[in-house]
């Protein structure tokens, strides 16, 4: 049974920068994608950005691209997303989650997830 632990959440200024970690622990997430998601109040959980197993094919929201970057250390079972240039509306829970399909493709709908972690909070102030 995989475990995936967020951590890194925090209060920051539009404008600033933020890196939160997902650390998994009973099983890996090399061989699977993974993805970052976030869910603010009284709204669906949306896709932010998803990596390939191999690390070679990366996805981001329109929302997020250019500003937001994924990364994951398969030797250390961890999933990163630095985040720049925070903006007041990026403020959500941000969830780390893995993919079902073993060596499959990104996906971008929650329904292709099957291990979640308990989210981190991350606030923007403007």
């Amino acid at each position: 049974q995989v475990q995936l632990v967020e951590s890194g959440g925090g209060l920051v200024q539009a404008g600033g920068s933020l890196t939160v970690s997902c650390a998994a622990s009973g099983g890996t997430i090399r061989t699977y994608p993974m993805a970052w998601f976030r869910q603010a109040p009284g709204k669906e959980r949306e896709f932010v950005a998803g990596i390939s197993w191999t690390g070679g094919r990366i996805f981001y929201a329109d929302s997020v691209k250019g500003r937001f970057t994924i990364s994951r250390d398969n030797d250390n079972n961890t999933l990163y997303l630095k985040m720049n240039n925070l903006k007041p509306e990026d403020t959500s829970v941000y969830y780390c989650a893995r993919r079902a399909q073993y060596m499959g493709a990104v996906a971008r709908s929650t329904d292709e997830y099957d291990y979640w972690g308990q989210g981190t909070q991350v606030t923007v102030s403007s």
